[in-house]
């Protein structure tokens, strides 16, 4: 017998819930606000939770993530009555079982939970797995742990993995992940960079080259494909493989056979295809850059992983872990740190992610080598100029116009019967406003186009989303 909980305001719809949760044998309680919802789920086991996306305290898929980091890891079905692909996407890439738009009927309903039911249960009787070796992926986010178990899903089969972000967010590292943990992990893991492969060698040095196969072939040469047999091929940046390349790539990927160049024997090569890009590859199919067939054999199983920003709460065990390293590297004491000094680091919106953190910290070492602790004042000038220009962001005139002239310290400061807010409440209304302004003026020269509006602003889709959803202008795109 399962535990369900039901979060809906709909008291006909919620009462028909738990009537099918009875009959298929299961017990039901029930909550009508998020509020509710996270008290019941963070302090009872539940297996199964309905959840209703428009709820009277807020959205029900900003909370999906702290209920599926309850102590019980529920499943959570997505019911709504205002659904949207959006939603669906959101909720899908945050762990939802399922996305159900009202109305529905029961049979389906009770289909739904039973196969969640089914599904938790098999899960549970599974053997343990092996603790999962991270090679130095730090970070304890709902996003990090979820792209972890996939690491764990990957590295039990063979099937081919598309890894991707934006630059910095530790594709490789991911990738390595996976290889270490699979049954190949005492095999090579042969790395090849796509951005930098020099087109006019590009198959000698994939498929190797026999002696006199070409001008300066004076040895034959072992190609990265051949050097991967038994292990892991990963293939960073996969975008910028060469058109020419794509179509005999394909051919090796379906065979695992090619022959390297003056010979006149195919070899083979058992080896386990990883990719990574930070391009938006469906946009490239779409101009013929980037063959579709290809991208079928890459992307069995796919891994997006997050930007730093989009995971602050990890950024505080991130410095712990890489200034520990830097310290043992130079061969100095660990640092501490001044209390503001995170609270930059945390206010810094990371454009280059956690390889530009691993930098930053590198040249803040740098600044205070045989200083004991860490202030804002050892980051880099660059870093601290921008986190200034962010508190002090000012209003903009509408349609375009110049921005108004500041306002004076004394126009500036609130009433006396006003308290000042702290300098963290301060600091997050200034960058709220600023996303704000950014957002309205990114969907007005994307003209509310979603897709248009993604390749504009850099982020992934449901990053996008979840930022509109905070400002509640969903309804201005399309």
């Amino acid at each position: 017998m399962a535990s369900v909980l039901v979060v809906d305001d709909d008291e006909i719809f919620s009462e028909m819930l738990s009537d099918m949760i009875s009959h298929s044998g299961h017990t039901s309680t029930k909550a009508t606000t998020i509020r509710d919802a996270l008290k019941l789920a963070l302090s009872e086991p539940f297996d199964v939770v309905f959840l209703d996306i428009h709820l009277p305290d807020g959205n029900g898929l900003d909370v999906l993530p702290k209920i599926r980091e309850a102590p019980s890891s529920p499943e959570i079905i997505i019911v709504t009555g205002y659904g949207d692909s959006n939603g669906a996407e959101l909720a899908i890439k945050n762990g939802a079982w399922d996305y159900i738009e009202k109305p529905t009927s029961v049979k389906e309903m009770t289909l739904t939970l039973v196969r969640s039911i089914q599904y938790r249960e098999e899960k549970r009787q599974k053997t343990p797995a092996v603790a999962l070796r991270q090679e130095g992926i730090v970070g304890s986010s709902p996003q990090i742990k979820a792209c972890l178990n996939l690491v764990a899903q990957a590295a039990q089969s063979d099937a081919g993995v598309l890894i991707t972000g934006e630059t910095g967010t530790g594709k490789e590292l991911f990738a390595l992940a996976i290889h270490n943990n699979s049954r190949r992990a005492e095999k090579n893991f042969v790395v090849v960079d796509c951005a930098s492969l020099p087109e006019t060698l590009v198959e000698s040095i994939l498929f190797g080259h026999e002696k006199g196969a070409f001008t300066g072939a004076e040895k034959a040469r072992e190609g990265l494909v051949k050097q991967a047999n038994g292990g892991t091929l990963f293939l960073d940046e996969i975008g910028e493989l060469p058109p020419s390349l794509q179509k005999s790539f394909l051919r090796v990927l379906q065979g695992h056979r090619f022959r390297p160049l003056g010979a006149e024997k195919e070899i083979e090569s058992d080896f386990r295809l990883i990719s990574a890009t930070n391009r938006n590859i469906t946009s490239m199919i779409k101009e013929g850059r980037f063959r579709e067939d290809l991208l079928f054999r890459v992307r069995t199983l796919s891994v997006d992983l997050p930007p730093l920003r989009g995971r602050p709460g990890d950024i505080k065990e991130l410095l712990i872990h890489y200034m520990t390293k830097l310290c043992e590297r130079y061969g100095i004491g660990t640092k501490g740190f001044a209390p503001e000094f995170l609270d930059a680091l945390l206010n810094y919106d990371w454009p280059g992610n956690v390889r530009e953190l691993i930098g930053t910290l590198e040249k803040a070492l740098s600044e205070a080598f045989n200083e004991p602790t860490l202030y804002p004042k050892h980051l880099p000038i660059d870093l601290r100029v921008r986190l200034k220009k962010t508190e002090l962001v000012r209003d903009t005139a509408p349609n375009g116009g110049e921005r108004p002239a500041p306002h004076s310290a004394e126009s500036a400061r609130p009433p006396a019967s006003e308290p000042l807010p702290t300098i963290k409440a301060f600091r997050e209304e200034a960058i709220s406003q600023a996303e704000r302004r950014y957002l309205e003026d990114l969907l007005k020269a994307a003209g509310g186009n979603i897709k248009e509006a993604c390749r504009v602003a850099g982020m992934s889709r449901p990053r996008l989303y979840a930022l509109l959803k905070k400002f509640n202008m969903t309804k201005h795109v399309r």
